[in-house]
């Protein structure tokens, strides 16, 4: 006769004894989950959230998504290949395959596609050996504000000081220059560009700049088009390689699959992670122009670039941008989250708000001391995930699916507008 164990009660006490320090998630939001679907989640004790964080933007087509989910049951049930390394698969073929079909034809890019391991700081570091190898030059021009990644040289590109700290040793090659509006009546292109052009400036020529076109973590800062078309002619002239990091703003979070399209620039380096795997699954990739993937095989490898659970799932979710309909229904969400920020802003003054991204990567940067970690705290309390971004946690950000429907959205930005109201009576 079997006899069923019954699963352990769970509480927070678990992680708070025995769990590292350096955990930080868990307890911004402290709560034990167990369960999550589409945009929500639900905890032990069986309370629902509305997720407007989608794992830091890792989840934009939701939880267990059925159509990938059932994707990857059918997969292991039929024992294909988990792990592989580099070695060729089927399923690493079919994403391949389907990556180029599907998202690089269509928009007449050409690009050679690295698995550098399975983050995004995997790809930034390959992106930044890859540009030195190109060019034979070591300099890195990054912005302020910039995040890229937690290992050495990802960090080396990182503007905040908390996370640069962390790293233990100085971390150069590096020059940060403003990104744009970063310095009130400064132009940073000029600025570059004099550092650039006047050869007793100090600036070795670097063999690349690396941007984000919305700065996710250093408060939702976007980059308009032009200054986009800027950046990218200064590295034409002067033979620099120009690296976007589109790990939490590509994949569709801003309206169009790449954040750069409206832009109509073609980056040399691209990297993607976080929803380039479809189901939260760990996946990246490194887009190289053809004519700088100078790599010796195996110069940069690791165990895990052969994940083949999240080819899988990947193949799966580029379902969604066969037809323009997705992008469309992305950028109509995206008007209504822009209509309640701007509502928002108008009727609590007091925040000293204002607008902040674009897509459904947007956030409220409030002048207000520590408002912002308030109204995230009472969002939580009220059942709603939502996170802080910015040098001093100034922007409450909005990070939903990009598949919540209307009912979702509605109830969500209802959670904020109540704690906004409630944050502001402490």
């Amino acid at each position: 006769m079997s006899t069923v164990t019954s699963q352990p009660e769970m509480d927070m006490d678990i992680f708070n004894t025995l769990e590292s320090n350096v955990r930080s998630y868990s307890r911004s939001f402290p709560a034990v989950f167990k369960k999550a679907k589409g945009y929500k989640l639900w905890d032990v004790n069986d309370k629902e959230y509305i997720d407007f964080f989608a794992g830091a933007g890792a989840l934009n087509y939701g939880h267990n998504n059925e159509k990938l989910k059932q994707s990857l049951i059918k997969y292991l049930e039929q024992d294909e290949i988990t792990h592989s390394l580099d070695m060729a698969t089927v399923a690493r073929g079919t994403f391949l395959r389907r990556f180029h079909d599907i998202i690089l034809k269509p928009r007449q890019l050409e690009y050679k596609v690295m698995f550098p391991g399975p983050t995004g700081t995997n790809t930034v570091e390959s992106a930044l050996k890859i540009a030195r190898k190109v060019t034979g030059r070591n300099t890195v021009i990054s912005f302020t504000n910039a995040f890229h990644g937690m290992t050495i040289g990802s960090l080396s590109v990182t503007g905040n000081e908390a996370k640069r700290s962390g790293a233990g040793i100085p971390l150069s090659n590096t020059v940060f220059m403003p990104y744009e509006n970063a310095v009130e009546n400064v132009s940073s292109i000029k600025m570059i560009e004099h550092f650039l052009e006047n050869r007793s400036s100090g600036l070795d020529l670097p063999a690349a700049m690396i941007l984000e076109t919305v700065q996710g973590e250093g408060g939702i800062n976007a980059a308009s088009d032009q200054w986009l078309q800027n950046i990218a002619s200064i590295c034409r002239r002067f033979g620099i390689l120009l690296i976007v990091d589109d790990v939490q703003a590509g994949c569709g979070r801003t309206g169009t699959f790449f954040s750069f399209e409206p832009a109509r620039i073609k980056p040399d380096i691209i990297c993607l992670s976080k929803s380039i795997g479809g189901y939260g699954l760990p996946m990246a990739l490194t887009l190289i122009k053809p004519e700088y993937d100078i790599w010796e095989p195996g110069e940069h490898n690791g165990t895990f670039r052969g994940n083949n659970l999240a080819f899988v799932a990947a193949s799966e979710a580029l379902d969604y941008w066969k037809t323009d309909d997705f992008s469309k229904g992305i950028q109509t969400k995206a008007a209504e989250m822009t209509h309640f920020i701007q509502k928002i802003i108008e009727e609590y003054p007091e925040l000293k708000a204002e607008k902040r991204g674009r897509g459904l990567m947007q956030g409220v940067a409030c002048a207000k001391d520590e408002i912002s970690e308030k109204i995230c705290g009472e969002a939580f309390k009220r059942g709603l995930l939502m996170e802080t971004s910015g040098p001093k946690g100034e922007v409450f950000k909005f990070l939903p699916p990009l598949t919540i429907d209307e009912e979702g959205m509605t109830k969500g930005l209802n959670i904020i507008d109540e704690s906004i109201q409630a944050a502001l009576k402490q």
